[in-house]
């Protein structure tokens, strides 16, 4: 066996790279619940000041705080021997609502350890697992993760890339959000388009009490949840319906497709936000897609098998979701409207 010595180093340092992301996770979980991130990005503080703010330890904290400076996630000043966030740092990891909230990712990380186990049976017997099973921590995780590029792109963006559905919204339209979850969408569109009303649907109904919380707590009058499947819930006339990146989770998108052609009126709009992917494999062998085919062999296929689903994965690329949306849902025109570096997103009109 002929071992090329250059490439090897290459390939151990991308491994050591890795390896230390890894160790680092869940300290990015510790950083995030104690408050590290939010009280660094005030401004440049020592280890033992730090720990005074936080009420910690500072033998701990100084520990955290070389393994975050040694990853890139915060800065550190030899000279006075602080540590601080810069401006881009801060926004990825000490704003909730801001367009990327890194911890919120991280959660996710940590529900799949949770279920490890579990995906050892599932490589094994090719069974899945129901979203509900999930640690709560992939729910909040989700809620974050996503909140973040929902802030940065529904409204401004994705939203108007629709034929005529900002025009609707605003002089008062009916509208369904499918696959809601914690609602984080539904409740940013509720708030921008005040004359219209909302409805989110999900079949899990801890996430369908969290919604409703989360909108109280909004002060948002114009939306209301429902547990219900994608199937089978009973609104109909609506102006638009949305799915934001859940349709490839599911056990029947084809009948999810199907209803909400038939929920939907007839110039009504269907907006499909999915996880960005290219429809050849070659095409997704990038960091993103590292990523979605983590997630996807640990949350998304096991959540669609666990109802006998297709399982189309979380990179199913947009032919095949022209298949499911077209030829399965009975639509007739199907286009991408735009996209982003995480998502791309998918129009469906009758």
């Amino acid at each position: 066996m002929s071992v090329d010595i250059e490439r090897l180093q290459a390939f151990l340092g991308k491994a050591v790279g890795d390896l230390g992301a890894a160790i680092s996770a869940t300290l990015i979980l510790v950083g995030d619940e104690l408050g590290f991130y939010r009280t660094l990005a005030a401004g440049p503080l020592s280890s033992a000041e730090l720990a005074k703010r936080t009420d910690t330890s500072e033998r701990y904290v100084r520990e955290w705080l070389a393994n975050q400076a040694a990853g890139g996630y915060v800065e550190y000043d030899a000279a006075s021997d602080t540590y601080s966030l810069n401006e881009e740092q801060a926004l990825c990891l000490a704003d909730p609502d801001g367009p990327a909230d890194l911890p919120g990712a991280y959660a996710l990380v940590e529900a799949v350890f949770h279920a490890k186990p579990r995906t050892l049976e599932h490589f094994r017997n090719g069974q899945g697992m129901e979203w509900g099973e999930h640690h709560p921590c992939l729910f909040r995780g989700c809620e974050r993760f996503f909140r973040g590029g929902y802030n940065a792109n529904l409204v401004g963006s994705w939203l108007p890339a629709l034929e005529g559905v900002v025009d609707k919204l605003g002089k008062g339209a009916r509208a369904a959000d499918v696959g809601c979850g914690h609602g984080a969408s539904t409740i940013l569109m509720a708030k921008s388009f005040p004359n219209s009303t909302f409805v989110g649907y999900d079949y899990h109904a801890p996430s369908i009490d969290v919604a409703r919380e989360r909108a109280k707590m909004a002060g948002v009058q114009n939306a209301s949840f429902e547990v219900a499947d994608s199937t089978s819930y009973a609104g109909k006339d609506y102006d638009l319906v949305t799915f934001f990146d859940c349709l490839h989770d599911m056990a029947d998108p084809v009948g999810a497709a199907r209803h909400a052609r038939q929920a939907l009126k007839d110039d009504g709009s269907c907006m499909l936000v999915e996880p960005f992917a290219g429809d050849r494999v070659q095409d997704n062998l990038n960091p993103v897609g590292r990523v979605y085919y983590g997630a996807s062999s640990q949350i998304c296929v096991p959540v669609s098998l666990a109802r006998k689903g297709p399982a189309l994965g979380a990179q199913a690329g947009e032919a095949r979701l022209r298949e499911v949306m077209v030829d399965g849902g009975g639509f007739q025109r199907f286009r991408r409207a735009t996209e982003t570096p995480f998502n791309i997103v998918l129009e469906a009109r009758p």
